[in-house]
Order: C-alpha cells, then sequence, then structure tokens
C-alpha cells in the first residue's frame, strides 16, 4: 500500500549544490525533518552538521564520496567514507571512476567499488554507488550492475545531478533517471540490490513513475512540492 510515509521514506533530500550555505543546508534540514524522509543527502563537511540538526528525527545523513565526478584516488575515497562514517553517515553515496568505465578497466572500476563498499559493510552503513549514466552506453550500464551485484552493494544509483553534458544547441545538460535507464538498471541489478533514481524526479507523477519501474529511493530538490502534492491526493 502506498502511504504518505512510504513516499516519504523513498525520498533523500539533496542538498548539494556548491553554492549552499550553511544557512541554506540547515533549511533543508528542517524541511526533511518535516516530512520524515529517508535522509539529507549532504556534502561532506556538513556531516556533523546535519547529524545535530537532525537529533531526535529519524531522518539520517548521508554523505556523498568522490563527489561529484568520481575521480578521487580510491584511498582517499575510503578516507573520506571512514571520516563521513565516524562523524554520523548512516548512508554513503560514492562516484565510480567513470573515466575507468568508459576505457573498460573493469577491474579497477570493480576495486574502487569494493574498497569503498567493505568500509561501509563493516559499519553496518548502505552505500549507493553512482554511475553517471548521462556519460554511459547500455553496456557500461549493464556491466556496473553485474559488478555492484557480484559486491552486494546495497543501492545502484543512476546520477549525481551534476553530470552535464554537451547538446547539440551548444549548452550542458543531463537527462538523469530516465525511464529506459532505470528499467536497465533494474533488469540487471541482483534481486536485493536496489536503484535509486537521481536527475530529474521532481514532481510526484516523477515519483510514482519510478517507483512502478522499480526504484525504491529517490534524490530530490523537490522534496516540499511533491509531498505536499501527496496530501492533496489524500495519500495518508
Amino acid at each position: 500500500m502506498t502511504t504518505l510515509k512510504s513516499l516519504a521514506k523513498m525520498i533523500d533530500h539533496s542538498l548539494l549544490h556548491p553554492t549552499m550555505t550553511d544557512v541554506e543546508i540547515l533549511n533543508g534540514c528542517e524541511i526533511a525533518r518535516k516530512y520524515d524522509v529517508a535522509t539529507v543527502c549532504v556534502k561532506p563537511y556538513a556531516v556533523t552538521m546535519c547529524k545535530n540538526a537532525l537529533q531526535g528525527s529519524d531522518v539520517k545523513v548521508c554523505s556523498v564520496i568522490g563527489f561529484p565526478h568520481g575521480n578521487h584516488n580510491t584511498r582517499i575515497k575510503v578516507v573520506e567514507t571512514e571520516l563521513a562514517i565516524r562523524e554520523g553517515s548512516a548512508e554513503i553515496d560514492m562516484v565510480i571512476n567513470i573515466g575507468k568505465a568508459l576505457g573498460g578497466d573493469w577491474d579497477f572500476v570493480r576495486a574502487d567499488i569494493n574498497s569503498v563498499n567493505r568500509v561501509c559493510a563493516g559499519n553496518g552503513v548502505i552505500l549507493k554507488v553512482i554511475f553517471e549514466t548521462d556519460y554511459l552506453k547500455d553496456e557500461h550500464i549493464i556491466k556496473l550492475c553485474q559488478i555492484c551485484s557480484e559486491l552486494k552493494v546495497a543501492f545502484v544509483k543512476t546520477s549525481s545531478g551534476y553530470g552535464f553534458v554537451k547538446q547539440t544547441s551548444g549548452d550542458y545538460n543531463y537527462l538523469g533517471a530516465t525511464d529506459h535507464v532505470l528499467t536497465l538498471m533494474r533488469q540487471h541489478s541482483a534481486p536485493e540490490v536496489q536503484v535509486k533514481a537521481a536527475g530529474g524526479v521532481r514532481t510526484l507523477d516523477d515519483l510514482l513513475r519510478v517507483r512502478a519501474i522499480g526504484v525504491t529511493r529517490i534524490g530530490a530538490t523537490a522534496t516540499e512540492a511533491m509531498l505536499e502534492e501527496a496530501k492533496k491526493r489524500r495519500y495518508e
């Protein structure tokens, strides 16, 4: 049964824009608390601040790692993950090394993901692996789903929200969590590996649509608008 709470608990409230001030991040934490979402997804420096702001609520803190382009040395990703967990992150969203995936260096990609996943698993922390699907072809996405399934990561995730690709117009934009990509990820991931849609899920109808595909978590900045719409439609 779809309830207001079940919809709210699908949402990682995203507070990742590089221009966000501490005041704006803390305001975002209040929105997350008000609607009782799953997590706030924040920049690493903000973990402690958000953990303190959310005390007494069921909203968890999720830190991003290697964000947004995934090119940190694996050892840095590991240290960044360890620090985020020590400071209060219950979930971790890491970006793969996209160039290595495009170059077919799957041993590197596997080791990079595994190194972070071992830290998360050893601390009872959920790992979501960001593919940045706008940069990839279907065969890359399928291979990444297979690797993440073999490593038993908790989630595969479409996008960072900052993987802008040059369009034919010369503008930079991204598609993010398209139905095609989400279907591909759900079909090629092990049943126990969940799918997170990020990038382009902005309305309640978007949320319900990706949920029907098999998505169990989304990244969103439009949390308040989506859940207020759910109230109007009498989800309880």
